[in-house]
């Protein structure tokens, strides 16, 4: 059994802690790894690492710095098909949607190469009798990252890559599902002449997350995730005055009008509702058409488009969208959909039956959707995660407006 371990100091390093996690390949239902736990020592080893390392790279000019990233994006160009390959085994969404998860983080790190610029201050003459006022970017030390399953390469992205051109030293913890990317991205940026101790990966559960968060040479964490675990996050680093940036769930609406191209809106709806399974925080999982003539017409339309969504491995460059990322997920929107049911929702089209031929075991629903939704059920006011469209008809304009405006999301 494959088993990895946490990145510190330059290179992978075994995990102490003897905790394991099993690392799915959602597709067969297989576990094809087991990932290190670590322990709050691990946590804090990694720590002392990075702030050893980090004084250094904060005095490097903010050109050698930008030319490190540049460097980067030229060596994940070269290891694209690989790294989407093992994104899309390791958290079941297809090659191509594995491939945009990649580019959507390239982004950022091509924003980051701009930092020369970016880092300059900002000087103003005569701000008052005798007062001229200037300011200062200068980097905050060690900082770290928490970071959801969903997106095991562009998140890591989003957050290391600024930070790091900043003159930071940072601290990842992707999620313990699909954590072969992160550690990946972590040796390439080492190749790209990124000094060691730099970018330091830590895998772990909720022992790591608390080590980081309570931890005094942590200046600063990000997180996306969960709304709950973003309250906790943001709660608990602000008692150790962290700066904290907390990006929790979502419950997105589509308004559909009277006018609307309604070919054009079941297209729109079938790619951010069911794309990578429903398992995005910007999921499209309500639609609220106005008027009933407008609702009639989107079901007409979106019951066959549902019903025909090709669901398939993660390596089938032909599927509308893969598994779900493990057996727990899977259960947990199987769940959401009894709820659905029972609640009074007409499930107009029913995913709990697919059976991949030849996958049996792997983690595998169809897309379902529900009709005459209303605010008060359950399966509209939480965050299903997973391929399931729930329609809420409004009777005008003003009644669609107030349901996004009044959710709690």
């Amino acid at each position: 059994m494959r088993t990895i371990g946490h990145f510190i100091g330059g290179k992978e390093v075994k995990g102490t802690s003897g905790r394991f996690g099993d690392v799915f390949e959602p597709m067969t239902g297989e576990v094809q790894a087991q990932v290190a736990l670590a322990t709050k020592a691990e946590v804090r080893s990694a720590v002392e690492n990075a702030k050893a390392a980090q004084e250094a790279w904060a005095n490097t000019n903010p050109q050698r710095r930008a030319r490190v990233m540049m460097k980067f994006l030229e060596l994940v160009q070269r290891d694209y098909d690989k790294l989407a390959d093992i994104l899309a085994r390791e958290h079941g969404k297809t090659v191509p949607d594995a491939k945009g998860d990649i580019q959507r983080g390239l982004e950022v790190v091509e924003f980051a190469c701009g930092i020369p610029h970016l880092m300059k201050g900002e000087y103003t003459e005569g701000a008052g009798p005798g007062i001229d006022i200037y300011s200062m970017r200068q980097a905050l030390g060690v900082v770290a990252g928490i970071t959801p399953f969903n997106f095991p390469a562009m998140i890591p992205m989003w957050k290391f890559a600024p930070a790091i051109a900043c003159g930071n030293a940072f601290i990842l913890k992707p999620s313990e599902r699909d954590p072969g990317v992160p550690m990946a991205l972590a040796a390439l940026m080492m190749e790209a002449g990124l000094p060691a101790g730099i970018l330091n990966v830590v895998n772990g559960d909720k022992e790591a997350v608390d080590a980081i968060l309570d931890d005094p040479d942590i200046k600063a964490v990000g997180f996306v995730g969960s709304s709950p675990i973003a309250q906790y996050i943001y709660e608990r680093a602000a008692q150790t005055n962290k700066r904290a940036q907390c990006f929790g769930g979502a419950k997105n609406h589509a308004i559909i009008m009277p006018d609307a191209d309604m070919d054009q809106t079941v297209d729109a709806l079938i790619g951010a509702g069911y794309g990578s399974a429903g398992e995005r925080c910007m999921a499209i999982s309500v639609a609220v058409p106005v008027g009933k003539t407008t609702a009639d017409r989107l079901m007409e339309k979106l019951i066959p488009r549902v019903e025909s969504l090709k669901i398939g491995p993660s390596t089938d460059p032909s599927a509308d969208f893969g598994p779900l990322v493990t057996k727990a997920a899977l259960d947990r929107v199987k769940d959401y959909v009894e709820i659905g049911i029972k609640e009074g929702a007409k499930l107009a089209v029913d995913g709990r039956g697919f059976k991949m031929q030849g996958y049996e075991k792997g983690f595998y629903l169809g897309g379902s959707l529900f009709d005459n939704v209303t605010k008060d059920m359950r399966i509209y006011k939480e965050e299903i995660f997973g391929p399931v469209l729930s329609v809420v008809r409004a009777h005008d304009y003003h009644e669609a407006l107030a349901l996004p405006s009044d959710h709690d999301y």
